[in-house]
């Protein structure tokens, strides 16, 4: 987990308080706003878990009653250090609607490689066997039965990537790479892998 040093932040701006905005560390969505004082990032800091301070109810544990928590990864002030984007793992819907985030469509789609991963992921989930005669299964959930195919597919995008860019192909490498990357993220869903997997790793070595 990542924290900030709460000394570096203006409290006194906002009269005691800071805004934060909490965001999906997985997708990239922003879920939910709120406030928060001293106390509340310290509680924060000291259980993993986030804590606003509301002007109404008080000091409050993101779902204490509910158990929808939110799991802390980061914590980061901006450039005024009056606001704090906290990054989660979400357990449950972040609004209290039941909605996955306070905000609608442009908030929840986060980022292209994200939502290509999600995609992937629902097309792979198992469902009930269609009739026979029925509707065709998706390329991806070919892809994902189908080991074979699935395996060649991905050497055959990366031996294209690599033609394109001999070639100095700008445009034909950028559409093979996002063609490698699709067929990248299949046969990671396909071994129990995502792309959170991949973003660990990254982030564990930008560390080093």
């Amino acid at each position: 987990m990542t924290l900030l040093d709460l000394g570096t932040l203006d409290f006194e701006k906002g009269g005691g308080l800071v805004s934060v905005v909490v965001q999906d560390a997985t997708s990239g969505a922003v879920l939910m706003t709120a406030f928060a004082d001293r106390e509340a990032l310290e509680r924060t800091i000291e259980t993993g878990e986030m804590h606003f301070r509301s002007r109404s109810r008080g000091l409050w544990h993101k779902g204490a009653a509910s158990g929808n928590t939110q799991r802390v990864v980061s914590l980061e002030a901006d450039c005024d250090a009056d606001a704090v984007l906290a990054r989660v793992i979400p357990a449950g819907p972040a609004c209290h609607t039941g909605t996955v985030s306070c905000f609608r469509t442009t908030a929840l789609r986060g980022d292209a490689i994200a939502e290509l991963d999600a995609t992937i992921a629902a097309r792979l989930t198992p469902t009930v066997p269609s009739p026979v005669g029925g509707e065709r299964p998706s390329y991806t959930r070919r892809l994902g039965t189908d080991r074979n195919l699935r395996l060649k597919k991905l050497g055959e995008e990366c031996a294209e990537l690599v033609v394109a860019c001999a070639d100095d192909d700008r445009d034909r490498a950028i559409e093979e790479a996002a063609d490698l990357l699709y067929h990248t993220l299949v046969a990671l869903r396909s071994i129990g892998a995502s792309l959170e997997d991949v973003r660990r790793v990254l982030a564990s070595r930008r560390r080093d």
